[in-house]
C-alpha cells in the first residue's frame, strides 16, 4: 500500500472542515435570508439586507460604534432602502485565524478580522502593530498609513477581500501585581502575552513571557502562573484587574488592528448606490472607532487609578507609571534589536523587503534582509 504523507491529511483535515463551517455557515445565511424574504411582504417593498461579521463582543469599538453604524445608522442613511444585520465574530463561532480564508471564499461576505490573527500564515500583514514599534496613536497611523496601500494589494490581489476599513483597539499595556517603577523591573516576572512580538519585548526586558488567552488572565494571575499581564487599558479595568494588580504602565506596548473587509464578488454585486454609500460613510465610521480608543485608552488609565474623570469603568486605586526616558530608550532599542529582526526572521525575505519599501523609510528604520 502507497504511503500518505502526515502533512498531507492535515491540510486535508484542515480543508474539510473549512468545507464543513462553509456549509454551516452558508446554509445558517440562507435560512435567515428566506425568512426575511418570507416575511417581508412583496419583493419590491422589502429593504436591500447586509449580514456582517463584526469585531470582538462586549466592547467599545462593537458596542458603541459598528453595531449602531450597522443597524441603526445604515438604515437612516439611505432612508429605509438599506438595512443590516451584524453579530460578533466570537459569537458567530467563526474561527478568527480562519476569517480572512472564509471571506475570500465569499463563506463571510462582509467580515472583520483582527490583523493578529494573520500572524501564523501572513506575518507580513503584522507589520504596523509590531510591539514597541508604536508608542501613541499619533506614531500608529504614521506607520498605518505607510503601510495599508501595500495591505490593500496584498488583500485584493492574493486573497480577493477588499479592504473597506481598519479599526483600532486601545492601547495593550503592563499590569502587575507588585510595584513597578521601569520597564526593566520586568526582569524575572512571568508576563501574560498574546503574540510572538509581544514575547519578543518581554523577552528582551529579561522577563518569561507566557503566552495567555484573554479569558485566562484573571485565572492565570490568580493562580500565581502570571506576575504581570500585558492587555487593554480599559479591558484589563473591566476584567477586574485593579483588583489583582497595584502598578499599569502606560507604555503602550502594541494596539490591536483589526480589517473591515469585503469578498470581492460580493462587493461588486452590491447595489451602486449601496457602494457609493458605504465608500462615504466607512471612512467616517473608521475615524470614530480611532477617535474611541484613544478615549478609552485615557479612561482606562484614569478608572484604573481611580480619577474623578473615569466614565466608562470601574474606579481602582492602582500607581499608574509614567514612561521614564529610560523606558522610551529600551523601546526603541528593543524594537531595532529584537522585535523587528525576530519577525523578519519569522517571516522572510519578502518581509524585510515590503518594511524597507513602506514602514522603513516613513519611521527611519530598515531592517536587514533574514540570514
Amino acid at each position: 500500500m502507497q504511503s500518505v504523507h502526515i502533512p498531507f491529511l492535515l491540510r486535508l483535515k484542515r480543508h474539510c472542515t473549512l468545507l464543513c463551517l462553509a456549509l454551516c455557515v452558508g446554509a445558517a445565511v440562507q435560512a435567515a435570508d428566506a425568512a426575511s424574504a418570507a416575511g417581508a411582504g412583496t419583493a419590491a417593498a422589502a429593504p436591500y439586507r447586509l449580514r456582517i461579521v463584526g469585531g470582538l463582543a462586549g466592547i467599545s469599538q462593537y458596542v458603541r460604534q459598528e453595531e449602531p453604524f450597522w443597524t441603526k445608522e445604515l438604515s437612516r442613511l439611505s432612508a429605509g432602502r438599506f438595512q443590516a444585520e451584524i453579530v460578533p465574530f466570537d459569537r458567530a463561532g467563526v474561527p478568527g485565524a480562519e476569517m480572512l480564508r472564509l471571506l475570500q471564499l465569499g463563506v463571510v461576505p462582509f467580515g472583520t478580522t483582527l490583523m493578529s490573527s494573520f500572524t501564523a500564515q501572513y506575518p507580513e500583514y503584522t507589520a504596523p502593530d509590531l510591539a514597541g514599534l508604536n508608542p501613541d496613536l499619533a506614531t500608529l497611523k504614521t506607520t498605518l498609513a505607510a503601510f495599508r496601500p501595500y495591505l490593500e494589494k496584498a488583500l485584493r490581489e492574493q486573497h480577493g477581500v477588499e479592504a473597506l476599513a481598519i479599526y483600532v483597539y486601545p492601547a495593550q499595556v503592563v499590569f502587575c501585581k507588585k510595584p513597578l517603577r521601569t520597564l526593566a523591573e520586568l526582569t524575572g516576572r512571568r508576563v501574560r502575552v498574546s503574540s510572538a512580538s509581544q514575547a519578543d519585548f518581554v523577552g528582551a526586558l529579561a522577563g518569561v513571557p507566557v503566552l495567555t488567552s484573554f479569558s485566562q488572565i484573571v485565572p492565570s494571575l490568580t493562580a500565581g502562573n502570571t506576575e504581570c499581564a500585558i492587555t487593554g487599558t480599559m479591558s484589563g479595568n473591566m476584567l477586574g484587574l485593579p483588583a489583582l494588580t497595584t502598578h499599569v504602565h502606560t507604555l503602550p506596548v502594541t494596539w490591536g488592528l483589526a480589517v473591515f473587509g469585503a469578498n470581492q464578488a460580493a462587493w461588486a454585486a452590491l447595489p451602486p448606490d449601496l457602494r457609493t454609500l458605504l465608500k462615504r460613510e466607512l471612512p467616517r465610521l473608521e475615524a470614530a472607532i480611532w477617535a474611541e480608543s484613544e478615549r478609552e485608552t485615557a479612561d482606562g488609565l484614569a478608572c484604573n487609578r481611580g480619577a474623578p474623570t473615569c466614565s466608562a469603568g470601574t474606579k481602582g486605586s492602582m500607581v499608574v507609571v509614567p514612561v521614564s526616558p529610560q523606558d522610551e530608550r529600551s523601546r526603541q532599542e528593543i524594537l531595532e534589536s529584537t522585535v523587528l529582526p525576530r519577525w523578519v526572521q519569522r517571516c522572510g525575505a519578502r518581509c524585510a523587503q515590503v518594511w524597507n519599501q513602506t514602514i522603513g523609510p516613513a519611521r527611519g528604520l530598515q531592517a536587514a534582509p533574514a540570514k
